[in-house]
């Protein structure tokens, strides 16, 4: 049996191994740019997360600032609505527009025209108990375009007395409005007088009117005074509005004036 051998040139032997090196580089997958090692600002490697991911927390905002509204701060609304001592009702609500900035250090933490909440405290016709009619109303909340937030003020409160006879403009909170109406009840004008004179919760200005019923009108303004200091938190684009009912702590976006 005869036996042939084959013999390859040189050249075609060295093509071949060309051949199967190239196609092992092609298999080789160049890295990305976000998987390329980078160096952090002192030089040495950064690790860990990828170089995009880096990239963001290098844009993250700056934490969110915050102030207090301390107690004795004015908030000066005008009402939407008549308010009466004849139509309205305890616990009844009631809304406003905040009448000027609330400012402090000079920016401006509630804005001009901000929604704001109210009710009233007591309402009591003329004739319903001795001594005459009885208006009295609260600010609840102020609203703005960063949130909502409860507030607790004193009570602004206006009592006629009979025969056109009337209080002073304004009184303290539950305590001083339960001895106003005790004092007209019992006849006892000084009572009346002192709760509102030791109070300085609110200011009514010129805004209740009326021969014996008292009025509230419309587009009426009234300055209440916090009772209790609020906190005010700025906040940016994106971040979620605070409206926590039961918080009076929270607040709006800082605003230079």
């Amino acid at each position: 049996m005869r036996t042939y051998r084959f013999h390859l040139p040189l050249s075609v032997l060295f093509a071949a191994v060309l051949t199967v090196a190239g196609c092992h580089s092609n298999q080789t997958q160049p890295q990305t740019s976000d998987q390329a090692s980078t160096q952090s600002p002192d030089g040495k490697p950064e690790t860990g997360a990828p170089a995009g991911e880096k990239r963001a927390r290098r844009h993250e905002p700056p934490p969110p600032q915050a102030v207090n509204l301390p107690a004795g701060t004015e908030i000066r609304v005008r009402v939407d609505q008549d308010l009466s001592s004849k139509d309205s009702q305890p616990g009844q609500s009631f809304s406003a527009t905040v009448a000027d900035d609330v400012t402090i250090d000079g920016k401006t933490v509630i804005a001009k025209g901000a929604r704001a909440d109210g009710s009233v405290v007591d309402a009591k016709p003329l004739g319903r108990f001795k001594g005459g009619a009885l208006l009295a109303v609260k600010l609840d909340k102020v609203h703005s375009r960063w949130g909502s937030y409860p507030v607790e003020t004193g009570t602004i409160s206006k009592a006629e007395q009979g025969k056109g006879k009337r209080s002073a403009g304004f009184i303290g909170g539950g305590a001083g409005l339960g001895a106003l109406i005790g004092g007209l009840a019992g006849g006892g004008k000084g009572a009346a007088i002192g709760a509102l004179a030791g109070g300085g919760a609110g200011t009514a200005g010129s805004a209740f009117t009326g021969n014996k019923q008292i009025v509230i009108p419309a587009e009426s303004i009234l300055t209440f005074r916090l009772d209790q200091p609020i906190r005010i938190v700025e906040r940016g684009p994106g971040e979620p509005d605070n409206d926590a009912d039961t918080d009076t702590s929270a607040d709006p976006a800082l605003k230079n004036r």
